[in-house]
């Protein structure tokens, strides 16, 4: 039976194991204009012609290190399958204006569609409404709509784009940060 309890232990092995990209049939093209006057920002969803496979590398040591003391503090969370960690949720509290920020969210790849990650963000938000805590945030990436779409359903909407996140030539490279908030005062 499929549990979900706060992280106790993270390491390399499980990280590797979880963190590993995804695939998506659409992407969002952002489109920017801006005069003296305004400026707008469009984000249009275009199917593509073939699938997009995003695989991630293995996290470099630092990203690691910080991942394995945010479980020490005792805000992430696990969906076990017995002794076996097939889904996380890592999530950090910040204080100075009360939201939850969720690092990695993922589930093993046999184990999606079954309401897992579902459950992840449920267990955040309760924890998150104990912290008195307001919000959760997130950041994915246009070419992850399977990620938005999931994350919609969960109650999280847009509320930033960062056109140079990753590069100076996001928009080019058809990869752009989306911030997404889901509040938790309800």
């Amino acid at each position: 039976m499929l549990e979900i309890h706060p992280l106790r232990a993270l390491d390399d092995d499980l990280l590797r194991s979880l963190i590993v990209g995804y695939t998506s049939g659409a992407r969002y093209e952002v489109e920017k204009v801006e005069t003296p006057e305004h400026t707008r920002i469009e984000l249009r969803l275009v199917h593509l012609p073939q699938l997009f496979v995003k695989r991630y590398p293995d996290l470099d040591t630092q990203t690691a290190a910080h991942y394995k003391r945010l479980v020490e503090q005792g805000n992430s969370f696990g969906a076990f399958e017995g002794e076996r960690c097939v889904g996380l949720a890592l999530a950090e509290p910040r204080t100075w204006n009360r939201s939850f920020l969720l690092h990695e969210l993922h589930v093993s790849e046999d184990f999606q569609r079954q309401g897992i990650g579902r459950r992840l963000i449920e267990a955040l938000a309760a924890h998150g409404r104990t912290l008195g805590l307001r919000c959760i945030v997130c950041e994915t990436q246009t070419t992850n709509v399977p990620a938005i779409q999931f994350y919609r359903a969960m109650g999280f909407t847009l509320e930033g784009i960062d056109l140079s996140l990753y590069t100076n030539h996001d928009r080019e490279r058809g990869e752009v940060a989306l911030f997404m908030k889901k509040p938790l005062d309800e």
